[in-house]
């Protein structure tokens, strides 16, 4: 999907919300643990509930990792669903990878290519060539983790080098990268203040942003320093959208929730 299909999509559907699908079988309702595929089950239902109202989801792999073989079935199942039914949906492996060369490269074509997501995270530390192997890809995007909205952020990517903090300068660098026109950027909503800043440095580019809702995050303020003239966010909700009801009644809560954000987003786009 090209970054204009997507926000042909925003356009149309008046958000840009992306749901987190980041499953934890301690926390769905207990209906679904007696389905073949629990997971899936739920992911299915939720998908349903929401593809109206959002323009994206955000597997965390994670969370289908840590169950083996059956997490990666339940992981290419989700994934295939969506491809299938809501091909208009843009995808995101939250994988946040990132190695040297030929593993990269693997990395890559694992998630754009054989489970066939949109686009990948993917962690900068390592530099340029453990990242371009994934900008590679046509049509696909690479997500680079720029400032995140956890409390460890500010271990190192606002500590200064030269009078300047890292995540600028991982910013600043990656614009050099071959294919760089295919790069989005992992910037946490709890980071709201850094907005006007990383769009100095990054005015065009698609900014997906966790932390809105269960981490504290604004979703005005985020509007405020971070849209662009293509709107240019993607606003990810995980636990405040899946994990309303615990019920059999969950997916039409998750819906409600991911409904107030659509809603709230759409005043947001009108006013702008």
């Amino acid at each position: 999907m090209t970054t204009k299909q997507l926000y042909n999509q925003i356009q149309q559907k008046k958000s840009f919300l992306c749901v987190g699908l980041d499953v934890d079988l301690t926390k769905i309702p207990q209906h679904l643990l007696a389905t073949e595929d629990p997971i899936f089950e739920f992911n299915k239902a939720i998908i349903d509930a929401t593809h109206d109202l959002c323009v994206s989801y955000k597997p965390n792999t994670a969370f289908y990792e840590a169950y083996g073989l059956k997490g990666w079935q339940s992981l290419e199942k989700t994934i295939n669903y969506i491809n299938e039914k809501y091909p208009d949906i843009f995808t995101i492996a939250d994988a946040k990878r990132g190695d040297i060369g030929n593993t990269s490269t693997m990395y890559a074509k694992a998630f754009l290519e054989d489970l066939n997501f949109d686009s990948v995270t993917v962690a900068p530390y390592m530099g340029k060539d453990s990242v371009e192997p994934f900008l590679a890809f046509e049509n696909k995007h690479t997500i680079l983790l720029g400032l995140t909205s956890n409390e460890g952020a500010f271990d190192f990517q606002t500590q200064e080098i030269d009078g300047k903090p890292m995540y600028q300068t991982v910013l600043e660098t990656s614009k050099t990268w071959k294919n760089s026109e295919n790069l989005m950027y992992v910037v946490g909503a709890t980071k709201a203040e850094y907005f006007k800043e990383i769009r100095n440095i990054v005015p065009d580019s698609f900014l997906l942003v966790p932390g809105v809702g269960a981490q504290g995050g604004s979703l005005e303020d985020v509007c405020k320093f971070g849209m662009n003239k293509q709107v240019g966010l993607l606003i990810n909700s995980s636990r405040g959208i899946i994990y309303a009801s615990n019920q059999t009644d969950f997916a039409e809560a998750a819906r409600t929730e991911a409904l107030k954000l659509q809603k709230a987003m759409a005043i947001i786009l009108e006013q702008n």
